[in-house]
């Protein structure tokens, strides 16, 4: 990322968080000669602290580029992203919060079970599929052992997947959509974006899932989920760049996740998608830096 800045013309200085005192990092450098580009998610030893990161750069002076604090604070919660979506009558699969590994008052198979505040699929597996109420306690039971933190469940869609690249501030719109292909996973739990489907290419889920970019999507499709994405984006307060995870379910596109300050490595979904429309990974780097730009003092 520094290097594909570099070949844009940026000048880069890299600063590594290493503790969590950041505004001594920050100290070393100018707010009013300089834009940070937020990468770091999280301070050393201080989980789910990524909002908490951009509240310290903020203190320091500093424009950055990416969500403010409190759409990262809200986003990485998944039930309060919830209960927002659905105050926005924003279509999204039914859900509830287990905080005991008791289903009491749930009936709706096949169910998802996800950690509230892990991002990356982090607790994700063909098992989080679950279709009855003893596997639905099994896997609660799961998550609050192993994670320390309940338990999401939802409506199970098995339908399409799109991972929606959006990017800009004032006026949003989306990049080209990318499509999780499942056509090679006949089992219904294997059409997953799992943990190892993403980051793990020695696995059989990373093998067996490939990407459709730009997705075909016909022209009432993709206005349907363009509606969906940018209202979801700008209600929950994402700025610069986000991905929205979708899925598709008798004409109804459904919001999984919201991922502000989302995977910027090159083969993920946005550069991919910026790629595909027909920018270079340097210029999308530069893009972002100019979205952060119009909002300091000095450069805007």
């Amino acid at each position: 990322m520094a290097d594909a800045l570099r070949v844009a013309g940026h000048p880069v200085a890299h600063a590594e968080v290493t503790d969590p005192d950041l505004p001594s990092l920050l100290a070393a450098h100018s707010p009013h000669e300089q834009i940070l580009f937020n990468q770091c998610e999280s301070l050393p030893g201080v989980p789910h602290s990524e909002h908490e990161v951009v509240r310290l750069i903020e203190a320091s002076g500093f424009t950055y580029t990416g969500a403010p604090p409190e759409a990262l604070r809200l986003t990485g919660d998944k039930a309060e992203t919830k209960r927002l979506l659905d105050a926005h009558n924003i279509p999204t699969p039914d859900w509830r919060v287990f905080e005991a590994p008791r289903a009491d008052g749930w009936d709706l198979f096949p169910a998802i079970v996800k950690t509230v505040r892990e991002h990356c699929s982090l607790s994700l597996t063909p098992e989080s599929v679950v279709m009855n109420r003893g596997e639905l306690e099994w896997r609660i039971a799961h998550i609050l052992e192993h994670y320390e933190q309940p338990a999401l469940v939802e409506d199970f869609i098995d339908g399409r997947e799109f991972h929606v690249p959006v990017w800009g501030d004032g006026t949003p719109m989306l990049l080209p959509v990318v499509e999780m292909d499942f056509s090679a996973c006949p089992s219904l739990r294997d059409r997953l974006c799992t943990y190892d489907a993403k980051f793990s290419p020695d696995s059989l889920e990373y093998a067996a899932i490939n990407s459709l970019i730009p997705a075909p999507l016909n022209e009432q499709e993709l206005a349907a989920l363009s509606h969906v994405t940018l209202t979801a984006y700008r209600a929950t307060g994402c700025r610069d760049y986000a991905r929205l995870d979708v899925r598709k379910r008798d004409g109804i596109f459904y919001v999984l996740d919201v991922n502000p300050n989302a995977d910027l490595d090159g083969e993920a979904s946005i550069a991919c998608a910026a790629e595909c429309s027909g920018l270079s990974y340097s210029e999308l780097m530069t893009r972002l830096v100019r979205f952060a730009a119009r909002r300091h003092p000095r450069f805007s």
